[in-house]
């Protein structure tokens, strides 16, 4: 049995371990040989699967979700990744300041805003943008103010900078600023797709702008229909649904070596189906 400095010790140096391992993992793109990956949680599913796949051809490719869009599109700007996953455009100020930055379209995807089963059968089916904004500014309360059931509405919002947040901004407040959070202690802000998911079903009367395709074959929760339009692949496709989005992969210059292969694979016939598998919008079925 370790004595307890002995396992103090041991503490110590698993911790530096540790650290020594995630400074690697930080040090810059590909210093491992490995092929560096992160950002969107909507777009990381299709990378995961797609590295996945592609191991049979010898390349070793890394997925990750820090910071969604904003944190993969600042890591790309940092030399940390090689190639980073965005839900969202990249934004004037991110064009200016990396104007080497080359984005790739992969597929298309809704946010839709969620809620839950209970909410749905007892009447909120459908929501202008009005209702939408009023319900994240903390406004609307209780979902009776928008003819569903007598309970409290809890708002999960996402952090700034995630594709799914300012697609759900434009849709509200056009190009307005968006106003502060509310101070409520109904509002909580999340993260990625899987957690937001996570505290949607757990919390009765909760709403959430969630990527559609994370709520395929769960029961409990609905998404609402927007000023009567619902995300279908027609309405998608066409633009018609208002909270469409396109899906990219964004290199910092012309992708070459194995970022050009990994690109290329999702870009195929094999790597679309990933976008089917996955619940996304093809290339094809938006007309690209």
């Amino acid at each position: 049995m370790l004595s307890k400095n002995r396992r103090r010790a041991c503490l110590i140096t698993s911790a530096l371990t540790v650290m020594s391992l995630a400074g690697c993992a930080d040090g810059g793109a590909g210093k491992d040989g490995a092929l560096r990956v992160s950002g969107s949680t909507t777009v990381a599913p299709v990378a995961a699967d797609a590295a996945e796949a592609l191991k049979a051809d010898g390349l070793d490719i890394t997925v990750a979700t820090q910071g969604g869009s904003a944190g993969g599109i600042s890591q790309l700007a940092k030399g940390q990744i090689n190639i980073a996953l965005s839900s969202k455009p990249l934004a004037e100020e991110d064009k200016a300041t990396n104007p080497g930055f080359i984005p790739t379209q992969i597929g298309a995807d809704a946010v839709g805003v969620i809620v839950t089963k209970e909410v749905a059968d007892a009447g909120v089916k459908d929501l202008t943008a009005d209702q939408v904004r009023d319900l994240f500014e903390g406004k609307i309360t209780n979902w009776s103010e928008v003819g569903g059931p007598d309970l409290d509405v809890f708002v999960y919002d996402k952090e700034p900078g995630r594709g799914t947040r300012e697609v759900l901004d434009k849709y509200i407040y056009g190009d307005e600023k968006a106003p502060p959070p509310p101070e409520s202690g109904n509002y909580a802000v999340v993260g990625g797709n899987l957690e937001t998911r996570n505290k949607l079903e757990s919390t009765p009367g909760a709403v959430a702008p969630l990527s559609t395709s994370f709520v395929e074959g769960r029961d409990g929760l609905a998404a609402v229909t927007l000023d009567g339009i619902e995300p279908s692949p027609e309405n998608i496709a066409s633009g018609k649904y208002p909270m469409a989005r396109p899906l990219y992969l964004i290199t910092d210059g012309k992708p070459e070596g194995s970022a050009k292969k990994f690109i290329d694979y999702i870009l195929s016939s094999k790597g679309q189906k990933l976008m089917t598998k996955h619940d996304y919008l093809t290339l094809e079925q938006i007309g690209r």
